[in-house]
C-alpha cells in the first residue's frame, strides 16, 4: 500500500491514535529554510511571515505508512549558537531521524555541514540513525556555481549514506518536501528488530514531552520562524 499523508485528527474530529511516535530533528545554519520546510510539510503551505527561530520550533503530523499510523515529530532548532545552548540537551534526546539542510545559494551553509554532523556524533547520534541531506531553495538555482555545489552535496550524501533531496519550500508542489519526511518515516518503520521497535521507535501512542522552555518560546513569538 502506498504511503499517504493524514492530518492529526480523524474525519469525525476525534484525535488519531498513533501506534508509534518518531522524532526527527532538522539541522543546519540559520536562514537555510528549516522552519519553512517543516511548516510546508505539516500544513501544505509556505509560511506568510518569517523570522529567526528562537530556541526550538516544534511541529507534528500523523502519517499513514503502509496501513500503520506513525506520528512524526519535527524539531527545528535555531541556527544561532546563542539561542541553542539551553535547548541542545533536549533537542538531541531520543532522536530517530535527522534532516540536514543547507541553502543552495549560500556555499557557507554547505561548508558548515560537517560541523553539524560532528555535533550529532558528539551527542551519540550514530550512523545507524536514518538521515537525509536537503539542498533547499532550488527555485533560486541560476548559475554553474550552484550546480557544482549540488553535485558536491550529492557526493557528500552518498559518502555518508544519506538520502539526497533538491527542493524548495516555496515550490508549487510539496511532493518533494513530503518525500523527505515520509521516506524517513518509512525507513524507521522498516526497522523490525526488537531493539529498534522498543528502544528506538518508542512504540507508544503518546508524544514525547516538550520541555517548558520550548513551549514558552513557542507561545511568545506567535510568528512563523525562519529566514529564507
Amino acid at each position: 500500500m502506498d504511503s499517504s499523508l493524514e492530518s492529526s485528527s480523524s474525519s469525525n474530529g476525534m484525535p488519531v491514535r498513533c501506534c508509534r511516535t518518531c522524532k526527527i530533528i532538522v539541522i543546519g545554519d540559520a536562514g537555510v529554510g528549516k522552519t519553512c520546510l517543516t511548516h510546508r510539510f505539516c500544513t501544505g503551505q509556505f509560511p506568510s511571515r518569517t523570522e529567526a527561530t528562537i530556541g526550538v520550533d516544534f511541529r507534528e503530523k500523523v502519517l499513514d505508512i503502509e496501513g500503520e499510523k506513525v506520528k512524526v515529530q519535527l524539531w527545528d532548532t535555531a541556527g544561532q549558537e546563542r539561542f541553542r545552548k539551553s535547548m541542545v540537551q533536549h533537542y538531541y534526546r531520543n532522536v530517530h531521524g535527522i534532516v540536514f539542510v543547507f541553502d543552495v545559494t549560500n556555499p557557507i551553509s554547505f561548508r558548515n555541514l560537517p560541523l553539524w554532523m560532528d555535533e550529532c556524533r558528539q551527542h551519540a547520534l550514530g550512523p545507524d540513525i536514518p538521515r537525509a541531506l536537503v539542498c533547499n531553495k532550488a527555485d533560486l538555482v541560476t548559475s554553474t556555481i550552484t550546480s557544482v555545489l549540488i553535485e558536491q552535496a550529492r557526493h557528500l550524501a552518498e559518502v555518508h549514506g544519506m538520502s539526497f533531496y533538491l527542493t524548495s519550500a516555496k515550490g508549487r508542489k510539496g511532493d518533494q518536501v513530503d518525500s523527505i519526511f515520509v521516506t524517513l518515516a518509512k525507513s524507521l518503520k522498516s526497522q523490525r528488530s526488537q531493539s529498534v521497535n522498543e528502544c528506538v521507535l518508542q512504540c507508544r501512542s503518546e508524544s514525547f514531552a516538550i520541555p517548558a522552555k520550548i513551549i514558552i518560546a513557542q507561545e511568545s513569538k506567535k510568528k512563523w520562524a525562519c529566514i529564507c
